[in-house]
């Protein structure tokens, strides 16, 4: 279920490769399969977290013990293109990310986002690679906010960085809320709306058998 974001203060975790599609993030198979979605965690970026014989490999940031714990992710341009599969959402955010900050997303990967209370953020390429090369140079000295109240992102380096989404995805994430849970909270509206419209339309509300 989503939860409200509140402001995030956090290290982060580099991945700067562009074009991440949902395929990388996440295998197709492990939707259909056994695994429940709160444990899809373990299976994000296997794809690149593991070697071809299974083992992790050392390399790769994801396998870094000094970004454990991190709740936002820098990623590269166009990160969550592809497939429209929300199953990548799911477990990004099973890993404990609940901010991506990026130059550019795939549009259904954004929307994606929005329903589950993961923040996309997107920022000059230079800004996150900036973030990126700090993180990468001092990994658990570094700490980047995330402030969706005042739509801001603050660098290790005190750079304070704007941006924007649409306002009513921003209540939404302030208040823990999908699409359906939105649309429930003008419930009083609705009923008004449909009770002066069958008046002024009746022969549109046959009486029910």
């Amino acid at each position: 279920m989503p939860q409200p974001f509140t402001t995030i203060r956090s290290i982060a975790l580099p991945l700067m490769r562009d074009n991440i599609d949902t395929d990388l993030i996440i295998r197709v198979e492990r939707l259909f399969g056994a695994v429940p979605r709160d444990e899809l965690g373990q299976y994000a970026f296997e794809a690149i977290r593991k070697r071809a014989d299974g083992s992790l490999d050392p390399d790769c940031a994801l396998n870094d013990e000094r970004y454990f714990g991190a709740n936002i992710l820098l990623a590269g341009k166009n990160f969550g293109c592809g497939s429209a599969r929300e199953g990548a959402v799911w477990a990004i955010a099973g890993m404990g990310i609940r901010a991506i900050l990026a130059p550019s997303f795939g549009d259904i990967f954004v929307t994606n986002c929005y329903q589950n209370s993961l923040l996309p953020v997107v920022l000059p390429q230079a800004r996150v690679d900036a973030m990126a090369a700090s993180a990468s140079g001092l990994p658990g000295a570094h700490e980047i906010v995330v402030d969706l109240e005042s739509q801001t992102v603050i660098g290790s380096d005190g750079v304070v960085d704007s941006f924007s989404i649409p306002a009513l995805r921003r209540r939404a994430l302030l208040d823990g809320l999908e699409d359906i849970a939105l649309t429930l909270k003008r419930a009083d509206e609705i009923a008004a709306f449909h009770e002066h419209d069958a008046r002024a339309r009746p022969w549109a509300y046959p009486k029910r058998m």
